[in-house]
C-alpha cells in the first residue's frame, strides 16, 4: 500500500508542474487553447442531450428532463407509493435493525446511504435552489419538492437492482450498479446484446461525469469560494488554483486509495456534520423570521399554481434545478446505485428501501430549507441579478454577516464528499470496461486526483457542459433498463413484504 500511495503522490505532484511553471502566461494560454478546441464538440453534444421543445416564445423544455420526470412518476404509481408505505421501515433498516453482519458486502446500510448522499448533497442544494427560485419565483420550490418526492420511487428501483445483480468476489469486495443490472438483468430477459450496449454506454458517460461534474466542477467552485472569503482578487491564493487543487487532491487520494470502506468511514462522519452546519444556520434564520414563514409558504404554494408560477416555477425548478448541480437527488441517473450496491445484505429490496431517504433528505428537506431562507429574506428579488451560490450567500449574510465563512466551509466539505463518491462511481465503471484489477483501480484513482488539480486551475465552461451532458446521458441507458426490469423489482418487493409480515425476516438489533 505504501508503494501504491507513493506512486499516486508522485503522479499528482508531477502533474501541476506543467501549469505552475508560468502562472501568468502559459497557464492562460493552455486554458484558452483547451476551451477553443473542445467548445464546438461540447456545444454539439449538449445541444443533442438538452434538446428542448418550445413551451413559449422564451421557454423551452428539455426532453431529457421530461424523460426523468415521467419515469419517476411512473415508478411512483407502479410501486404504489412505496416512498410513503415503506418510509418508517426504511428508517429501521438505516438504524441496522435488520442487518446481519455476516451478509456479503462491504459497508452498512447507513454507510451506503451516507456515501450516496455525499455524492448528491452538495453545491446543487446551495446554488441550484437559488437558480430555480430566481428563475421561477417562490413557486419553484413546490415543484422541486414534488420532483424530490417522485424521485424516491425511482431511486428505490435502481438501488434494489444494483444489489440484486452485483458481482461478489472471494475477497469480500463487490461491484454493482447500472452497468451490471443492465447487462445481467436484460440478459435474463433475452436481451443480452441490448443490455451490453446500454451498460458500456452508461459506463463511458459515468466516467466522463465523474471526472467533470463530480470532480473538476467541485474543485473549481470550492476554490472560488475559498478565494472569495480570503480576500478575493487580493487573496494569496487568487492565482494559485493548482496549489489548492494539489492539497484537495492529496486529501482525496489518501481516502480513495482505501476503497469503498475508507470512503464510507469518512462520509458517514462528514455528511452528517456538513448537513448539521448548513441546516442549523438555515433553521436559525427561519426561527428568527418565524412570523414570515406562513407568508413564505403562501408564496410558494400560490406561486406554484398561478399561471406565471406554473410556467416559471415548474420549468425553473425542473430545468434549472435538475440541469445544474441541483438535479440534486440523481434519481434516474443511476450513479447512486453504484454506492448502494456495496451494502452488506442478502436482501436487495432492503437497500432500495434505504435509498428512499436519499431524495427526501437531499431535495425535500435541505433544498426546501435553502428555498425558505431565500424567500423569507427576500433576496431573490433584491439580489440585483445574482443567482447560484452568490444569491444563497447573500440570503444567509442578511442575517449573519459572517455566514460567507461558514458557507465556504460547507462548500468545501460538500465538494470534498462529492468527489469521494464520484471517484468510486468512476472507478467501478472504469474497471467494468477495462477489467477488475488493482492496477486498473489505482490507475483511475491517479487520473481522478490529477483532474482535481486541473479543475481548480482552469476555465471549466466547456468541460462542465460536456460533463452535465454525460451525467444526463447516463439516464437514457439507465431508464430504458429500469422500464424493462421494473417487474423484477415488483416481484422481489412482494416477496420481501410477505416474508417480513410472516416473521421470516427477523431483527438483528441496531448498531
Amino acid at each position: 500500500m505504501k508503494k501504491l500511495l507513493a506512486a499516486f503522490l508522485t503522479a499528482v505532484l508531477w502533474a501541476p508542474a506543467c501549469w505552475a511553471q508560468d502562472a501568468a502566461g502559459a497557464e492562460m494560454g493552455l486554458d484558452e487553447r483547451i476551451n477553443q478546441a473542445i467548445s464546438p464538440v461540447t456545444n454539439a453534444i449538449a445541444g443533442v442531450i438538452f434538446y428542448s421543445v418550445p413551451v413559449s416564445d422564451e421557454i423551452g423544455l428539455p426532453v431529457i428532463v421530461v424523460w426523468l420526470v415521467v419515469a419517476a412518476l411512473f415508478a411512483t404509481f407502479y410501486f404504489n407509493f412505496i416512498s410513503v408505505r415503506a418510509f418508517n421501515h426504511a428508517i429501521a433498516l438505516v438504524r441496522g435493525d435488520y442487518s446481519n453482519p455476516k451478509d456479503a458486502g462491504e459497508v452498512s446500510h447507513f454507510q451506503a446511504l451516507a456515501t450516496a448522499l455525499s455524492g448528491t448533497v452538495g453545491l446543487g442544494n446551495i446554488a441550484g435552489v437559488a437558480i430555480a427560485v430566481s428563475v421561477g419565483g417562490p413557486g419553484a420550490t413546490f415543484w422541486m419538492i414534488l420532483a424530490g418526492f417522485l424521485g424516491m420511487s425511482l431511486k428505490f428501483a435502481e438501488c434494489t437492482l444494483g444489489v440484486k445483480y452485483r458481482n461478489e468476489y472471494p475477497d469480500g469486495t463487490v461491484s454493482g450498479g447500472p452497468m451490471y443490472y443492465l447487462s445481467k438483468g436484460l440478459g435474463e430477459k433475452g436481451m443480452g446484446g441490448l443490455g451490453k450496449v446500454l451498460a458500456v454506454f452508461f459506463a463511458i458517460c459515468c466516467i466522463a461525469g465523474a471526472l467533470g461534474g463530480g470532480n473538476m466542477f467541485q474543485a473549481n467552485q470550492s476554490f472560488q469560494q475559498f478565494v472569495n472569503v480570503t480576500g478575493g482578487e487580493g487573496s494569496f491564493m487568487a492565482d494559485k488554483g493548482w496549489l489548492f487543487g494539489l492539497i484537495i487532491a492529496a486529501l482525496v487520494g489518501v481516502v480513495i486509495i482505501g476503497g469503498i470502506k475508507s470512503i464510507a468511514r469518512v462520509t458517514e462522519k462528514v455528511v452528517p456534520f456538513m448537513a448539521i452546519i448548513y441546516c442549523t444556520a438555515a433553521l436559525i434564520i427561519i426561527i428568527m423570521n418565524i412570523g414570515q414563514v406562513p407568508a413564505a409558504f403562501g408564496a410558494i404554494i400560490g406561486g406554484a399554481f398561478s399561471p406565471e408560477g406554473v410556467a416559471g416555477g415548474f420549468i425553473g425548478a425542473l430545468i434549472q434545478g435538475f440541469r445544474r448541480a441541483a438535479f440534486s437527488n440523481e434519481a434516474g441517473i443511476g450513479s447512486a446505485s453504484i454506492a448502494h450496491s456495496a451494502v452488506r445484505t442478502k436482501e436487495p429490496v432492503t437497500e432500495g428501501l434505504v435509498a428512499l431517504h436519499e431524495p427526501f433528505i437531499d431535495t425535500v428537506v435541505i433544498c426546501t430549507m435553502t428555498a425558505l431562507v431565500i424567500v423569507i429574506t427576500g433576496t431573490y428579488t433584491a439580489g440585483g441579478g445574482m443567482s447560484g451560490v452568490e444569491l444563497t450567500s447573500l440570503a444567509f449574510e442578511s442575517a449573519f454577516s459572517w455566514f460567507p465563512y461558514i458557507l465556504a466551509v460547507a462548500v468545501i466539505l460538500f465538494a470534498f464528499s462529492t468527489m469521494l463518491s464520484w471517484s468510486y462511481y468512476g472507478v467501478k465503471c472504469w474497471t467494468y470496461l477495462f477489467g477488475e484489477s488493482k492496477s486498473m483501480d489505482l490507475l483511475f484513482k491517479v487520473i481522478f486526483c490529477v483532474f482535481v488539480v486541473i479543475g481548480a486551475s482552469m476555465n471549466l465552461g466547456p468541460v462542465i457542459d460536456f460533463s452535465d451532458s454525460a451525467i444526463f446521458a447516463m439516464s437514457i441507458a439507465n431508464i430504458i433498463g429500469l422500464y424493462i426490469l421494473f417487474p423484477v423489482v415488483k416481484e422481489d418487493l412482494a416477496s420481501y413484504w410477505s416474508r417480513l409480515k410472516s416473521g421470516e425476516i427477523k431483527k438483528y438489533g441496531g448498531h
